[in-house]
């Protein structure tokens, strides 16, 4: 099917979706920023007091209340775990490159 046999009021609703969409995206994007911005902080206070770059308890903390928050906005949980623990492999990437520098 192509777009000109698409009934003009289903490709104006898709059209308002994607715009919204492309929306949230950017505004996902902007926030990981923030948080990166954030835990680069960390990663400094981290190496200058030679702290461990990891923290298996905090990170098991975040993740239950990550999943709880999921829950309650009904999304599936073990994305939300999955997504989560992705972002932490990264920032422990970060903190460990940081503590050897």
């Amino acid at each position: 099917m192509t777009n000109s046999e698409i009934d003009p009021s289903v490709q104006a609703e898709l059209a308002r979706l994607r715009d919204s969409i492309d929306n949230i995206d950017a505004a996902v994007v902007h926030m990981l920023a923030e948080r990166f911005k954030c835990t680069q902080q960390v990663g400094r206070l981290k190496a200058e007091h030679r702290l461990p770059p990891a923290d298996p308890a905090r990170e098991a903390q975040q993740i239950a209340r990550l999943r709880s928050l999921a829950e309650n906005a009904k999304l599936d949980p073990a994305f939300a775990e999955k997504l989560l623990n992705f972002i932490i492999a990264e920032v422990i990437r970060h903190h460990e490159t940081i503590a050897r520098s």
